[in-house]
Parts: C-alpha cells; sequence; structure tokens
C-alpha cells in the first residue's frame, strides 16, 4: 500500500486528532507545521493529506474534504485572539500573525461586517509584543494566543464574536485529501481512519495523557488544557458548522476576501456536497 504524506498543524489542538498517528501508522508518514504552510504543502503536492485552513480551501483546486471531523468552536475559542492597546474603535493598524489563513480573512471580515472599516491589515512574524510596538493591535492564532497574558491587553476572542453576529459555529480547519492520492490509496475507509483517531485522541485517559504531556510546553495548568480541549475546541464537522462554513465563505467573498464561494466535496460523496 502507498504511503500517504500527512501534513498536520503543531498546535495543541490538533492533539486529539492525531493521536493514532502519533503512535505510528503504516499507511502514513507525518510531518508538522503552521496553518499557512499546510496549505502551501497541498498546494504544490509535497502533502497528500493535510488539516487544511478553511480559507485555503477556496484557492487549492483537486482537494476532498474527508467528512465529519474539524477543528472548530462553538463557544469562545481562547486561541484565536485579536490583542490591542487600544479600545476596538480606537485601532486603525493591525498585525496579522502569518501562521494563519482562514483567522486572517475572520478578522477582516469582522472589521467590515460589524467592527466598521476602514483599517490597515499587515502581515508579521506572532510575537505579540513586536506586533504591538509598531500596530494598534495584533491577530495571534494557536498556542501562541493561549500564552497571552490577557491582563495586559485588551482582547477579543474573534470565534465569541463571530458566534455573537451570526449564532453560527466557526470552523477553522478540517481534513482534506487529493485526489490524485486517492487514487493511489486502496483503502475504502479513509475516512474513517481519521474520524477513529479523533475520538481515541478524545477518550478521557487520552485527553489526560494529552494534558500531562502540553502543560509544561505552553506554561499552563492540565486542567486548562484539557478545559481548552474540551469545552472551547469543536472537533466535528457537523450539520451547524457547515452552515457556519457556508456563511463564512458567503462573507468573505462578498467582503473580497475571497473570489468566489467553494462547493464542498466530500470523500465518498456521488457528487459536489453544497451545504
Amino acid at each position: 500500500m502507498t504511503r500517504l504524506r500527512i501534513s498536520a498543524i503543531s498546535y495543541l489542538n490538533t492533539a486529539p486528532l492525531m493521536w493514532d498517528f502519533g503512535k505510528g501508522h503504516p499507511s502514513f508518514d507525518i510531518s508538522y507545521t503552521v496553518p499557512s504552510q499546510c496549505a502551501a504543502q497541498l498546494a504544490r503536492g509535497s502533502a497528500d493529506i493535510g488539516i487544511i485552513p478553511a480559507a485555503a480551501y477556496a484557492s487549492i483546486r483537486d482537494l476532498v474534504v474527508i467528512p465529519g471531523v474539524a477543528i472548530a468552536s462553538k463557544a469562545a475559542v481562547r486561541s484565536i485572539l485579536l490583542v490591542s492597546r487600544v479600545p476596538l474603535e480606537k485601532i486603525r493598524t493591525v498585525a496579522m500573525d502569518n501562521s494563519s489563513l482562514t483567522s486572517v480573512a475572520l478578522v477582516q471580515i469582522l472589521f467590515a461586517k460589524w467592527w466598521g472599516g476602514g483599517r490597515h491589515f499587515v502581515s508579521a512574524d506572532p510575537d505579540v509584543d513586536r506586533m504591538l510596538d509598531q500596530h494598534d493591535s495584533a491577530l495571534v492564532i494557536g498556542d501562541a494566543a493561549l500564552q497571552v497574558d490577557r491582563s495586559r491587553y485588551i482582547t477579543y476572542d474573534l470565534a465569541k464574536e463571530w458566534i455573537r453576529f451570526t449564532g453560527k459555529p466557526f470552523v477553522f480547519a478540517f481534513w482534506a485529501i487529493r485526489n490524485a492520492a486517492l487514487a493511489r490509496f486502496s483503502d475504502n475507509n479513509l475516512a474513517s481512519i481519521f474520524q477513529q483517531s479523533r475520538d481515541n485522541g478524545l477518550r478521557p485517559e487520552n485527553l489526560n495523557e494529552i494534558s500531562i504531556d502540553w502543560a509544561p510546553r505552553l506554561h499552563l495548568t492540565q486542567a486548562d488544557v484539557k478545559s481548552y480541549l474540551t469545552k472551547n475546541i469543536y472537533y466535528h464537522l457537523d450539520r451547524a458548522c457547515l452552515e457556519g462554513l457556508t456563511l463564512f465563505y458567503q462573507y468573505a467573498r462578498e467582503c473580497g476576501i475571497l473570489a468566489s464561494s467553494p462547493q464542498l466535496r466530500f470523500l465518498g460523496a456521488e457528487k459536489l456536497a453544497a451545504i
């Protein structure tokens, strides 16, 4: 059987999804990177499967979504933050974490549709102090956002803001596979492999192990890690999440961030699934 190359995101929030793969899997080779590079690897064909940022799916051709699995939120997410030294209405410049794609689009949508337009957005390395030395605010994602000292800044949780305005969950990323790779892979149960890894990663005893491993890395308590993975991140690409994802694509197109709203093509589906 051909081994497929998986590009995974190197943040805490992917740890439950990667549970089975982290133990070794004969069908896959794993590499870890940041969301923007995960998308780039899929786009150039150096990866076969990736946890793709939702925004990137619109621009990479020939991808199929692995159903049922996502990195999403139905409440405050804690790890996608707009961090500012000034109140929202006084923000004029925003430093954007260059490891992000979806959150970059989301913060622009929030400003354009609800917070007020006219801001200047600049790509930057994810260093909060350096970003705020030169700009009014900073978009920070992933583990760096979890480590932000919120007592020092005004912070806006982007998932919480999206849900406040739309009433929909927000989907940050999901598994996608290149069609060319499917032709080389004979296992008809590919979707179940990824769904099962997620389910195993969310088992209480395995969440305990993840928490023990990650807490010292991020200078968080084990309780904080477990709470984040169970209360802030939602790992199922269900109907409500698909509705939120479709609305994100619609707004991104309306705001000129995406050229068009992509149709979601699912592994195992007979035709395009436009949810």
